[in-house]
């Protein structure tokens, strides 16, 4: 509102844009002392806000350029249905046992690291769908597998949890 009944007032002593522009923008440095004012008395919490705008920006473009995506539920039943997609799942032994998505291999994280691929050395051309127990873990583990030369790897969002909150089936044993 201000800028606006400023513009207005310098609108009387010319008709150029770009002289209104500047002239408008000379009214912008109070703000900007302002600015620096809070920053000076508020450092540590400035900072806080700079760390956690780096951090976003570098998530943001790391999840931009990543090979490994990480897909909706949704997406992975398309896979799955469609694409012939292989699940594998890096959670325990016990927690695979208790519940897990259909057709899906139990490899566990620590195997990953290792290189221990055997039992899916076969899909690496196929699309693979790493799933954990919330989506945080498999991450790494999907990671390993892309420099393994696993060439369409997925990552489950909110992992097993997720598909069982959405009352996506689950097969019990084995």
């Amino acid at each position: 509102m201000v800028l606006v009944s400023v513009h207005a007032g310098l609108h009387r002593y010319t008709q150029n844009p770009y002289i209104i522009l500047f002239l408008s923008g000379l009214e912008l440095l109070p703000l900007m002392q302002d600015i620096m004012e809070f920053a000076h008395n508020h450092l540590v919490l400035c900072l806080a806000w700079v760390v956690l705008l780096v951090l976003v920006i570098v998530t943001t473009f790391k999840g931009l350029f990543s090979k490994v995506k990480t897909i909706s539920r949704g997406e992975a039943t398309h896979l799955i249905n469609k694409a012939n997609a292989v699940v594998v799942d890096v959670r325990s032994r016990d927690d695979f046992r208790r519940g897990h998505i259909s057709g899906a291999v139990n490899l566990a994280t620590a195997e990953v690291k290792k290189g221990n691929l055997t039992e899916i050395e076969k899909f690496k051309d196929q699309p693979v769908i790493v799933v954990c127990a919330t989506g945080q873990s498999a991450g790494e583990a999907a990671a390993q597998l892309s420099a393994a030369g696993f060439t369409q790897v997925s990552v489950l969002k909110e992992g097993i949890s997720g598909w069982n909150g959405e009352n996506l089936p689950l097969v019990r044993g084995k």
